[in-house]
């Protein structure tokens, strides 16, 4: 493949950025007049012709100017595009919003980063939500309350935490049930929950025989999380802003679209084939994996808890978007939703 001169580079790169502002094909008098390159109306329209042919450029109708293809939205995103810091009013709107101080709870941070995201890039934004099973067993602890009730608790090293009240059959010393708990939670220190295997579990009860009628209901919750759903949410922000998008007018195309916001299980795993890769990916097109999304752009990053990578956030848009605009916003709400959430 031919590589790009600088002057076709400029060219493109005119041609993208007036696509993106207008919705309208652009033209060779409009680039002369607006660019300032220093070419002739017919000099620029050849190179047009020739990035055309080279795959870069479409046109609609032959009378037309010219619209990026995929092909030249993914060049210039590869080699053209610069990511702009975020405007101070907008960084100021997210960290706002993401304050952990007035929101406690994991989920509605993210319900309302999503919700942020999406009125800041006036397109649809997806955040999965963190997978518990993915999490690290820290500790567990079985706390007295009386003779016959203890608390056992489940702590992993992103926050999650689970707990069940238990029936004490018999009486166990203090000291008894801290010599059962350092022995669990040195078993089970750095094992994800989905490494607690039934197997594991079995071996942990052999071992610990003479004192299960009264660890029975402990284990009980260890099972109850190895057998859990996977049940990780997918949280939605303006659902409809792509909607309002012109690519997006045709009816058909609506209801598309719409079917698949209705489908958490499906979103899930979009998000879910980005959340090992680093940094900010940008899926244009046919690069998607899923047909409903195969006229539209997903940008996507995973956001982290105490350095463990647990979830996605992604903004679904037209093809035509502002691509350094919206990678900079992404990139500036992961770091900061990872902060809140750590």
């Amino acid at each position: 493949m031919a590589a790009l001169n600088e002057r076709k580079k400029r060219i493109l790169q005119a041609v993208v950025a007036g696509y993106i502002q207008t919705a309208d094909p652009v033209g060779s008098r409009t680039i002369a007049r607006t660019c300032r390159i220093g070419l002739s109306s017919a000099t620029i329209r050849n190179e047009m012709a020739d990035l055309e042919e080279m795959g870069y450029l479409s046109q609609p109708h032959t009378s037309a100017g010219r619209i990026p293809s995929q092909k030249g939205y993914r060049y210039y995103v590869d080699n053209l595009m610069t990511p702009g810091n975020l405007p101070e009013e907008e960084a100021s709107a997210i960290n706002h919003s993401l304050n952990i101080n007035k929101m406690r709870e994991i989920e509605q941070i993210i319900i309302n980063a999503a919700r942020v995201l999406s009125y800041t890039t006036s397109y649809t934004s997806m955040i999965m939500g963190p997978q518990y099973k993915k999490s690290t067993f820290r500790q567990m602890r079985i706390l007295p309350l009386d003779e016959k009730k203890g608390l056992v608790v489940l702590v992993t090293d992103s926050g999650f935490i689970k707990n069940k009240v238990i029936d004490l059959h018999q009486s166990l010393s203090p000291v008894e049930l801290q010599q059962v708990v350092t022995y669990l939670n040195q078993k089970l220190f750095g094992l994800t929950i989905d490494q607690v295997t039934t197997s594991l579990i079995n071996e942990l009860k052999r071992d610990l025989f003479r004192r299960m009628e009264i660890l029975e209901q402990a284990f009980i919750l260890l099972e109850e999380s190895l057998k859990e759903e996977q049940q990780v949410r997918v949280f939605l922000g303006g659902t409809t802003n792509i909607l309002n998008q012109p690519e997006f007018k045709n009816v058909d195309k609506i209801k598309r679209m719409l079917a698949l916001f209705e489908q958490e299980s499906l979103l899930f795993n979009i998000l879910e084939k980005n959340l090992s890769a680093e940094g900010v990916i940008v899926q244009i097109g046919s690069e998607n994996p899923v047909e409903e999304i195969q006229e539209c752009t997903l940008i996507t990053a995973a956001y982290k808890i105490n350095n463990k990578t647990l979830g996605t956030v992604g903004v679904l848009g037209p093809t035509r978007m502002n691509y350094a605009r919206i990678i900079g916003i992404v990139r500036f709400l992961v770091d900061k939703l990872s902060d809140s959430l750590s």
